[in-house]
């Protein structure tokens, strides 16, 4: 029993309703009033919470350290299996603990193999999805904010050929810029991710090709947050960690150019009723596991997304995408994996940064 619900398909939110379990499945949704409560069954009270779907994030990096020291991140990356697999399980907890339980890692190969399977079932990870083997994830477009080498880049014939021989795989492709994503879109790709400076057209032209939109826009938040003071600044959300840097004059306002324009096209995305996901980038400096993908819903409702409808892009559209047939929206006949959050829908999404529960098949996690 909830004293508030959203389900994650966009609707309205719900007040004072029920959610029937039977086998690990939810058997019905409906108002508290009409709960038996004389059938034997037993009964959770969370009228003083709100449940929300699993969260999904669609852009992580599992085996990368976000830390703003340089030293602590060469080190993950030149580390052996024991130390990436123990990361990367530090990783999961974050997570886990943070409601996100389903995930589209980025790095192809991290040379883990069976130990990152196990370590997804020891930690209670509902769905991990891994580019290469699952799916594709190519950079045609270096990141924004990064220098781009351009004889390590792909050109456009390169593109076309990887895209015309993916199979079944649904392909991402990160790309920057009104010239990349135009040829993206040609070339017949599943989704973009950035899509920094792309412009109206391209957007118009996703909406026509029902093309998923992973937008990133916290990497813009958090470089404009890094630059600000003039050395190497990163927002950790709860607190600021401080590194030594040069200033750089014109990256605060590079960035925060970067942010503003990525809101605006955000906020015709909505307009133009693309699809959108949330994917935040987590491993990159300053972007952590788990809890970033908070600071990300906050920016969709930046751009004028409803709480629902930014539910919604932070659970059931990235599941969809990736087939993570046990999490999205919650619906009779789905599992009954939800998340539960202490507070009314006016404190979210703030509250899910402090979870009161996490119920996985219908029951509380051992994991939480």
């Amino acid at each position: 029993m909830a004293g508030s619900f959203i389900d994650g398909s966009g609707d309205p939110v719900r007040r004072n309703v029920f959610l029937a379990v039977k086998d690990s499945i939810i058997a019905a949704i409906g108002p508290a009033a009409d709960l038996p409560l004389n059938d034997g069954a037993a009964i959770d009270d969370l009228s003083h919470c709100t449940i929300v779907p699993p969260l999904v994030d669609c852009s992580v990096s599992l085996a990368r350290s976000p830390s703003v020291d340089e030293k602590v991140r060469r080190d993950m990356e030149e580390g052996g299996i024991a130390k990436k697999t123990a990361l990367v399980a530090q990783h999961i907890r974050y997570c886990h603990s943070h409601g996100v339980l389903g995930l589209a890692d980025s790095d192809k190969t991290i040379g883990l193999g069976e130990h990152l399977q196990e370590v997804m079932q020891q930690e209670n990870i509902i769905d991990i999805r891994t580019a290469g083997s699952d799916f594709l994830r190519i950079v045609y477009s270096a990141n924004i904010g990064d220098e781009e080498t351009p004889d390590s880049r792909l050109n456009r014939e390169n593109l076309c050929s990887i895209l015309q021989q993916k199979g079944e795989k649904k392909a991402v492709v990160v790309a920057n810029g009104q010239q990349r994503v135009k040829e993206t879109l040609e070339a017949g790709c599943d989704a973009i991710e950035q899509g920094y400076g792309m412009g109206e057209d391209n957007l118009r032209k996703m909406a026509d090709m029902d093309v998923l939109w992973i937008p990133s826009v916290l990497k813009a938040k958090n470089g404009m947050q890094g630059s600000a003071s003039g050395g190497d600044v990163m927002c950790r959300f709860s607190m600021r960690y401080v590194a030594p840097g040069k200033p750089d004059p014109g990256a605060e306002a590079f960035w925060k150019k970067m942010l503003a324009e990525q809101l605006a096209q955000l906020r015709l995305a909505r307009k133009l009723g693309i699809k959108t996901a949330v994917g935040t980038g987590a491993g990159n400096v300053g972007i952590l596991h788990g809890e970033s993908v908070v600071e990300e819903i906050k920016l969709f409702i930046k751009a004028g997304y409803s709480l629902e409808e930014a539910i919604r892009c932070a659970s059931d559209n990235g599941a969809k995408f990736f087939g993570m047939e046990n999490l999205g929206a919650l619906t009779v006949g789905r599992k009954a994996t939800f998340l539960v959050a202490r507070g009314t829908v006016p404190q979210l999404p703030r509250k899910l940064s402090y979870l009161e529960n996490i119920y996985v098949d219908g029951a509380p996690s051992k994991n939480f």
